[in-house]
C-alpha cells in the first residue's frame, strides 16, 4: 500500500535539493495539515520591449467574445482559448516622458520615474512581483525568480533625456530605489532551483563575465539527478504506481533541461587545423542561438512553477532599446530597436513586425508548455496568470495609450480566457494588478495609481 508523504518532501543529496511535483500520495488525510488542498496560483510577468504595429495587433471586430486573430497574434491560434486580449490599459505616469527608459520600471508599478544619472534612482513604487513576494514569498524556497537574456546596461542616455540606462534593464524593483538583478545564464538559473550553496546564489545579470560567475559555472557539473538518486529510489518504494510514473516523468523533464544546457554550452565537433592561432577563451554560459536561450529560460521558469520552487517570476525578452540583432529571422536585417523606428517605411515596418511576431511565438510556446502539465484535475496553466506586455503600443511613436497586453491562464479558475476584454479608455494598468493580487490571495483595494479592480476578468 502506498504511504502518504508530505507536500514539502524534497529529494536531497550532497549539494542538491530537488522539490517534487504534485503527487497523489500528498493528498492523504493523515497529512492534510502539511499539504495544500489544491495547487497554488502562480504569476509570471513577461516583458517585451519596443511595442508593436497597432493595425496588425488590434482586432477590427467590436464583439469581445468573437474576434479574429490579427497578423501579429496569429502564432496564438493554437492557444486562443487560453488567453485574454486586454485593451485600453495604460500607465498614465509615463506620458510625456522619454520613449523607453522611465517606462520600463513603471511597467509593474505604475509609478513616476525620476530623471537621474543613477545616483538617486526613484521609480515611484515597488514592482508588483516584489509586492506579491512580501506577502507570500515565504511560502516557497525562492520568493521570486527574475530571469532575462540581456545583461543590465549602465551609463546615461543623454540623447534620450538624461535617464540612467539601469532603468531600462529591470522590471523588478524591490523598492523605488533598488532593482532586483535578473539571471541571464541558464545554468545558473537552473542551479538556483536545485543546487545548495552556503555562499548563496551568484547572479549574472549585471556582468556575466565577472569572476564569481565564471567560478560558479566551473564548479562540479554532476547532474542534480545523480546527487539525489538514492533519495529518489527510496521515495519510489513508498508511493503507488501512478506516483512512480509521475516521478519518473518529472525527473526526465529535469534531466532534459540539463541536457539542453549542456549541449548549448559545449562546442560541436569541428575541423582542427595544424599550428596555433591563439584567441582568448570566451566566458561560458550563454547559448549562441537566441531562440534556444529564450526557451531555456522559459522552460526553467515553468520548471520553477511546476516544482513549486517559486510562485512569482519575471522574464525580460530584452532591455529597453535592446540592440539585439534579429537577422536570424528570414527577411530581417537589423536590431529590434533600430527597426522599431521604421518611419512607416514598409520594408522596415515589416521587419519590425516580424520581430514582434517572433516574440508572440515564444509566448505561444510557453502557454502550450504550461497547459500540457497536469495538476490533479487541472493544468499548470489553469493555476497560473501569465501576463505578457510592452510599455509602449506603437514602437515608431512611443505611444503610451492602449498598451499591448495579454493575460493567459485561468488564475485557479477565477479568470475566463478565450476573449477580448475592452476596458474603458485609459484604464490604469494597475487596476489589473489589483485583481491579480487578489487572485494570489492578497487582499487589497489599491496598487500604484489604480482606481479599483479590472472588471470582467471572470
Amino acid at each position: 500500500m502506498a504511504q502518504p508523504i508530505s507536500r514539502r518532501t524534497v529529494l536531497r543529496g550532497l549539494g542538491a535539493s530537488l522539490a517534487l511535483p504534485w503527487l497523489d500520495a500528498m493528498t492523504s488525510r493523515s497529512r492534510a495539515a502539511e499539504s495544500l488542498d489544491k495547487p497554488p496560483v502562480r504569476t509570471a510577468f513577461l516583458f517585451m520591449p519596443n511595442g508593436v504595429v497597432p493595425k496588425h495587433w488590434d482586432p477590427p471586430q467590436k464583439d469581445n467574445d468573437q474576434f479574429d486573430l490579427t497578423p501579429m497574434l496569429k502564432p496564438l491560434a493554437g492557444v486562443k482559448e487560453e488567453f485574454l486580449l486586454l485593451e485600453n490599459l495604460w500607465n498614465e505616469q509615463t506620458v510625456g516622458r522619454n520613449g523607453h527608459w522611465p517606462k520600463v520600471p513603471a511597467f509593474l508599478s505604475g509609478g513616476f520615474v525620476v530623471r537621474t544619472s543613477g545616483r538617486d534612482m526613484d521609480t515611484g513604487g515597488t514592482s508588483l512581483d516584489q509586492m506579491m513576494a512580501r506577502k507570500i514569498g515565504n511560502r516557497t524556497p525562492l520568493p521570486t525568480f527574475e530571469l532575462g537574456v540581456d545583461p543590465a546596461r549602465n551609463g546615461i542616455d543623454n540623447i534620450g533625456g538624461g535617464f540612467t540606462r539601469i532603468y531600462g534593464s529591470h522590471i523588478a524593483w524591490r523598492d523605488p530605489h533598488t532593482p532586483v538583478p535578473k539571471e541571464i545564464i541558464p545554468q545558473l538559473a537552473f542551479d538556483r532551483l536545485f543546487r545548495t550553496s552556503s555562499a548563496g546564489p551568484v547572479v549574472s545579470g549585471f556582468n556575466p563575465n565577472q569572476p564569481q560567475v565564471v567560478k560558479s559555472l566551473q564548479r562540479d557539473d554532476t547532474s542534480v539527478l545523480d546527487l539525489v538518486r538514492d533519495d529518489a529510489k527510496s521515495l519510489q518504494r513508498k508511493v503507488g504506481i501512478q506516483d512512480r510514473a509521475k516521478i519518473d516523468e518529472y525527473l526526465d523533464s529535469v534531466r532534459s533541461v540539463e541536457r539542453r544546457i549542456e549541449s548549448a554550452l559545449k562546442p560541436q565537433k569541428r575541423w582542427i587545423n595544424e599550428g596555433r592561432f591563439d584567441v582568448p577563451r570566451p566566458g561560458p554560459g550563454i547559448p549562441k542561438d537566441h531562440q534556444e536561450h529564450v526557451r531555456m529560460m522559459l522552460d526553467i521558469m515553468v520548471l520553477a512553477f511546476w516544482t513549486d520552487s517559486t510562485r512569482i517570476s519575471t522574464f525580460m525578452f530584452g532591455n529597453a532599446q535592446t540592440g539585439r540583432n534579429f537577422s536570424f529571422l528570414d527577411g530581417v536585417k537589423g536590431s529590434f530597436h533600430q527597426l522599431s523606428h521604421h518611419r512607416e517605411q514598409e520594408k522596415e515596418r515589416d521587419m519590425y513586425e516580424a520581430i514582434g511576431t517572433w516574440h508572440i511565438t515564444q509566448l505561444a510556446y510557453v502557454i502550450d508548455k504550461m497547459r500540457s502539465l497536469s495538476e490533479g484535475e487541472s493544468t499548470l496553466l489553469d493555476n497560473s496568470m501569465l501576463l505578457f506586455g510592452s510599455t509602449i503600443k506603437d514602437g515608431n511613436r512611443h505611444d503610451e495609450h492602449n498598451l499591448p497586453v495579454i493575460l493567459a491562464g485561468r488564475g485557479g479558475g477565477t479568470i475566463r480566457p478565450g476573449r477580448r476584454l475592452t476596458a474603458p479608455k485609459d484604464t490604469p494598468l494597475c487596476n489589473l494588478y489589483v485583481s491579480m493580487l487578489q487572485r494570489m490571495g492578497i487582499q487589497t483595494e489599491r496598487f500604484g495609481d489604480s482606481t479599483g479592480e479590472l472588471k470582467g476578468l471572470s
